[in-house]
């Protein structure tokens, strides 16, 4: 989802988000026993994998330390920090990238990135005289050293405390640079309520098996997006069809080079809040191959909707949907004032639409298609929307993951015209009545993907339930339901902090690709389930 160094991506969620919510809670599916141990996956280039199952620990690997060696107990600090408004503008430079070597182990930019050469290994007391200073006996003496008495006992070693100051902006409002080119407001436009009746639920789908394909991202994918586009840790990747025979794939907050596993990276990683490649691959049973991507420089792949990065002001930006209408592309996004330190929360300043008339290269916001989050409690804040006949549907859940799903839809010519939306409410679609959206389905969600499958002549519904600990699917007739009860596709006791679920636009009635990140080594993995016939 994005730069969450300061949150764990947890899947429980706040308690009192249940309450607020009135949802039944669920219990917990029972643990399942972790994989047997594994040595990590490699690519065709030998270079080391993810691996986001949960595994037993390596039997030859020594035992954990019982504590670690040091506890940071953070310590907020208020700090005023200025903030210029109007911002600076975006960074529109885009290159026309080279095509990528024929060679897939070959890097495209080696004076940027290259593979870390192998470290020689140490010599054996056989071959040479021991470095200095290391007589090659096993006591010591001085700080860290260990002593013991060949009965076991030995010096224990407490943590290291240490206090570490966490800075806490308080954003001021200072003047900053021209205002951007001011855009004409679309007309107000009111459509009249009308029925919105809902359909019985089609035949429940049963998931026959769920196994992970290929890791998309970061070091040791296939796709060595770190070589290639500086691209070490990302989620999301949610995607498209722009065209016929093209996906568009958009990832979340992205880090490169210095980037560790663990989580979102900081500011001096090479820290852009969303990047945006190109797939025409259709053999997915093999992987998600990226083409190329939208870049400023060679071998960088571009931040396309920009972002302030303050915390308490607009921390990112972070996209939640894509789709095209003719030669137009869109994106839904969230703009992020500050991650919770409550596992699953985060507050928006808005969710906006942005579009884009040159096949991605730059993106615009709209200026009015915004949906403001002035309370908190706004139920379009991480939106998917999705075309369909003569309408966009919007399916939205308010900021984090604790919310409920709610309804929208909109002429597709007045897309950017927030006026003209309405709103499922109760069987009827109603104007202006965003918040007063009737839940689709019982329970919580975060991070939705929606889409209308052709083949099958049914809607598809995947997203993160937090209750139920999964990645879940559920399908239904008609955009407002009624969608069938949630079939489980991935369990986070089998994929540790696993979150997402983007469908692949070119899944099939009975073969289900979509994308999962994995919190842990916050980088894009391609799932794939098989389900019954739907006739």
């Amino acid at each position: 989802m994005g730069l969450l160094a300061r949150l764990d991506k947890a899947v429980v969620p706040a308690l009192f988000g249940v309450l607020l919510t009135g949802a039944t809670l669920v219990p917990a599916p029972a643990l399942a026993a972790p994989a047997p141990w594994a040595p990590p996956p490699v690519n065709a280039c030998g270079e080391t994998s993810f691996d986001p199952r949960a595994r037993q620990p390596d039997p030859q690997a020594p035992p954990p330390p019982l504590f670690p060696p040091t506890i940071q107990i953070p310590i907020p600090v208020p700090k005023i920090t200025p903030v210029p408004v109007p911002g600076p503008p975006p960074n529109n430079t885009r290159i026309t990238p080279a095509p990528l070597p024929r060679n897939p182990c070959q890097n495209p930019c080696p004076d940027i990135r290259d593979s870390p050469k192998p470290v020689p290994s140490p010599p054996r007391e056989s071959e040479g005289p021991a470095a200095p200073g290391n007589s090659g006996s096993a006591s010591g003496s001085g700080p860290g050293s260990a002593t013991g008495s060949g009965t076991g006992s030995g010096q224990f070693n407490l943590p290291n405390i240490q206090i570490t100051p966490d800075i806490e902006p308080i954003p001021i409002p200072v003047p900053g640079g021209p205002a951007p080119k001011p855009e004409t407001p679309p007309p107000p436009v009111t459509h009249p309520a009308e029925p919105g009746p809902i359909a019985a639920p089609p035949a429940p789908r049963s998931v026959t098996s769920v196994n992970l394909v290929d890791q998309v991202t970061g070091h040791g994918s296939a796709n060595r997006t770190d070589m290639r586009w500086q691209l070490d840790g990302t989620d999301l990747g949610i995607m498209w069809q722009t065209k016929p025979g093209q996906i568009a794939v958009i990832f979340g907050d992205t880090f490169g080079k210095g980037w560790k596993p663990g989580g979102a990276g900081q500011d001096d990683q090479d820290w852009r809040s969303n990047v945006l490649g190109y797939s025409t691959d259709h053999d997915l049973s093999k992987g998600l191959k990226i083409d190329t991507m939208v870049q400023d420089s060679r071998c960088h792949a571009a931040e396309l909707l920009d972002s302030r990065k303050i915390h308490n002001f607009e921390t990112t930006v972070i996209p939640t949907s894509g789709f095209a209408i003719g030669t137009r592309q869109y994106l839904s996004y969230m703009s992020v004032n500050h991650w919770s330190k409550i596992p699953g929360m985060w507050w928006t300043n808005d969710g906006g639409l942005a579009y884009s008339d040159d096949d991605g290269q730059t993106w615009v916001k709209d200026q009015y298609a915004k949906w403001d989050n002035m309370f908190g409690v706004d139920r379009f804040q991480v939106a998917t929307m999705v075309p369909h006949g003569k309408y966009v549907y919007m399916f939205g859940t308010p900021n984090g993951r604790v919310g409920v799903i709610g309804l929208a839809r909109v002429p597709t010519a007045q897309v950017l015209n927030k006026s003209a939306y309405q709103y499922w409410v109760n069987g009827t679609w109603a104007p202006a009545q965003e918040n007063a959206a009737t839940p689709l389905v019982p329970g919580l969600a975060g991070e939705l993907s929606v889409r209308y499958d052709d083949s099958s002549h049914q809607w598809q519904m995947v997203y993160l339930d937090p209750l139920r600990q999964a990645i879940v699917l559920r399908t239904a007739t008609e955009p407002q339901g009624t969608w069938t009860d949630d079939v489980p596709l991935v369990d986070t006791n089998d994929y540790p902090k696993a979150y997402g679920g983007f469908i692949h636009p070119w899944s099939t009635g009975k073969d289900l690709y979509f994308t999962m990140s994995a919190w842990d080594s916050y980088n894009v993995y391609l799932m794939h389930a098989t389900l019954n016939d739907p006739h």
